[in-house]
């Protein structure tokens, strides 16, 4: 059966296929007592306690107000900041109404984000209009790709103040952990989440990582859970009040590093293999959501790029985690380079998941 977005409606069971029993039914090593759980008092429960003020309370609680997902620990966020990270032309071209930055917000308040992050000038364009009516999460650092040969160094395209002045809840950085500009990016961003705090805004860490190292024959441990993790833990300690990661597909990527280098690298414990994962796709999220301080600062996953197989690969996503711990979903392209009620029910199959009390975390 196809829905009138064009979709088709099936089942959470059928969709997942061979993978049903282990995504939807099986238990993690790490067992969920040892984490703090996304619930509707998360931010008075996980917050409250922290060193941040009333005014960032009120606006993590503003994210965790919004949309479909309102109160009730889960985020929903819609990301459209591609325009710069992967070019206009490459983003927008499948579905050229994106062009206009109006669309994009149109678009998260339509499917009931949690948010909407995106650049200084989309959201700028537009704030008069819309920042009373969805939370906005301002990205302020980004890659520009007119540079030849093409680098992915992060750079600053905007401040705390101009995301304050109109009216954004949160800013939003990336850092790349583990490229040769990384510290440079870590420093800059630990400074500009402590003037976000000071404004009264949220934080979210786009917390990824990147060195040709990671990416070895056998697979890309841009994605190993131990890599991951230990980048969670970093982006956690700066101050960010949300981690945005990848979703792990493999692990051992410390060994693998080592391997490659011929010599020591970093520091890891056989047990992070034997006892705190598997090969389960849920124990491997699970290991991210531990090093974001045991869960007491929120994990979203990438909803990754559009594909063959959207509804499949968004929905495993979601299921993956939420059984794990984590707190949403942050999906952009998947939804906006289709047409817009594609892209609404796509978002909201999405949200569906973590309105689900009969998935439940492992």
């Amino acid at each position: 059966m196809v829905t009138q977005s064009g979709l088709p409606q099936v089942s959470i069971e059928e969709l997942l296929g061979d993978e049903a029993e282990l995504l939807l039914h099986s238990q993690a090593k790490v067992p969920q007592k040892l984490l703090h759980l996304p619930s509707a008092d998360g931010v008075s429960r996980l917050f409250a306690c922290s060193d941040r003020s009333p005014q960032v309370l009120r606006s993590i609680q503003q994210l965790y107000g919004a949309g479909r997902l309102a109160h009730t620990g889960y985020l929903s966020i819609l990301p459209v900041d591609q325009g710069i990270e992967h070019s206009a032309a490459h983003s927008f071209s499948p579905n050229p109404s994106y062009f206009d930055s109006e669309a994009i917000i149109e678009l998260a308040v339509e499917a009931g984000c949690s948010a909407v992050a995106s650049t200084l000038g989309v959201l700028g364009s537009v704030a008069r209009r819309w920042a009373h009516r969805i939370p906005f999460l301002v990205k302020l650092n980004h890659n520009q790709l007119l540079t030849a040969p093409n680098n992915h160094e992060q750079i600053l395209f905007a401040s705390v103040d101009q995301a304050w002045n109109m009216g954004a809840v949160a800013v939003g950085a990336t850092i790349y952990f583990g490229s040769d500009d990384c510290n440079r990016e870590l420093q800059q961003v630990s400074a500009l989440f402590e003037q976000a705090h000071q404004r009264g805004l949220a934080t979210v860490l786009w917390c990824y990582l990147r060195n040709p190292l990671f990416k070895q024959a056998d697979a890309d441990y841009h994605l190993a859970a131990d890599l991951t993790g230990q980048a969670n833990h970093l982006g956690v300690t700066i101050g960010a009040d949300i981690i945005k990661q990848k979703l792990p597909e493999n692990n051992g990527g410390y060994r693998a590093v080592e391997k490659a280098l011929g010599e020591a690298y970093g520091m890891t414990d056989e047990r992070v293999y034997s006892e705190l994962s598997s090969d389960n796709p849920i124990d491997l999220c699970r290991y991210q959501v531990l090093n974001c301080f045991a869960g007491r600062i929120g994990l979203i996953n990438s909803g990754g790029a559009a594909g063959r197989n959207d509804l499949h690969d968004a929905l495993r996503t979601a299921v993956i985690n939420k059984r794990a711990g984590g707190c949403g979903l942050i999906m952009g392209r998947k939804a906006f380079q289709r047409p817009l009620a594609e892209g609404v029910d796509l978002i909201q199959r999405v949200q569906n998941i973590y309105l689900d009390s009969a998935i439940a975390v492992a």
